[in-house]
């Protein structure tokens, strides 16, 4: 029997172990972090003052804005902390409490970005039922489903984590705190635990990612072989193609750290894949829809300018 320790905080072993590195990493990771509030901040913003993007779309591309900036803000601002730090511990709670928004938040975004999909669906292949099939309460219900969703399967997560018992090292070999590195600590017998993150994470990620493509399937046979219009298929796919970039950088890295089972070895690996899906893709995501969408930069100028003329008004009085 091992001896088991109670346990108040955790070790969080960090980005690199090497100090001469860690400037540029904080570097690196706080521009990432402030672009990432910056895009997904002004996309917000733009969606909920201008008007002529209170449409279903917008709708859910503000819902993916508010969660990256809140997903991002659950893992960066501690990484920040840790790499000025010389004791880069977490509080059991925070521990837990990362790991349960770290799952909440990001099983939301995968279940909005199936629903995004479904949303160009529907205006593409039924373009005069789109505003009744997506009506606001459609659009609300939608939303809070994976909302609700999410947060109850992360507390599946955070509850059966927080009951474990640890009896290994207390570092965490990872820069959050995340449900494989927490298993591989415990002393518990983890295989039901190992077995549900696997099993639900990988059918919550795939599952949406496969609606996501079936979404797609069905655009694609729809306007080659019902509409026959290459026109259509072209502007088309040029509206999807941003979405479906958004898509693949999400779904894969997450599929390739949830599904396979842990081990020392794929630690590491899981370790700089995380980087892609915790980091890269919320800063990438306001770039995307921004510089791909005429209507977000539409209203990006059209608020600019209002803001400046304001000021200038203000001058002259």
């Amino acid at each position: 029997m091992e001896n088991v320790t109670i346990v108040n905080e955790f070790l969080l072993l960090g980005l690199t172990s090497v100090p001469e590195l860690q400037p540029f990493f904080f570097a690196v990771f706080f521009i990432i972090y402030m672009i990432n509030l910056v895009g997904n901040g002004a996309i917000l913003i733009i969606v909920i003052l201008e008007p002529k993007l209170h449409s279903p779309m917008y709708f859910f591309l503000g819902n993916l804005s508010c969660l990256d900036i809140c997903y991002s803000s659950v893992t960066l601002p501690k990484v920040l902390i840790n790499l000025l730090s010389t004791r880069k511990t977490i509080s059991f709670l925070g521990c837990v409490a990362q790991l349960h928004f770290f799952h909440f938040l990001g099983s939301t975004e995968a279940i909005i970005l199936a629903i995004m999909a479904f949303d160009r669906f529907t205006a593409i292949c039924y373009p005069l039922c789109y505003m009744v099939i997506m009506n606001p309460q459609v659009c609300i219900l939608l939303a809070s489903v994976a909302w609700l969703t999410s947060f109850f399967y992360a507390l599946m997560h955070s509850v059966m984590t927080a009951r474990l018992n640890f009896c290994h090292s207390q570092k965490v070999n990872h820069f959050f705190c995340d449900a494989k590195p927490l298993l591989e600590m415990a002393c518990n017998n983890t295989l039901l635990s190992q077995w549900l993150l696997s099993i639900v994470t990988g059918s919550i990620s795939m599952g949406a990612f496969f609606l996501t493509l079936l979404s797609y399937f069905y655009i694609i046979a729809f306007l080659l072989f019902k509409h026959r219009s290459y026109s259509a298929l072209r502007k088309a796919l040029s509206t999807c193609a941003s979405h479906f970039m958004v898509v693949c950088l999400f779904y894969g890295p997450v599929g390739f750290t949830y599904i396979h089972p842990a081990s020392i070895s794929s630690m590491v690996q899981d370790r700089m894949v995380a980087i892609i899906y915790t980091a890269v893709t919320p800063v990438l995501n306001p770039l995307i829809y921004t510089l791909s969408n005429k209507e977000v930069m539409l209203a990006l100028k059209k608020i600019f300018r209002r803001k400046f003329l304001f000021k200038n008004c203000q001058q002259h009085h």
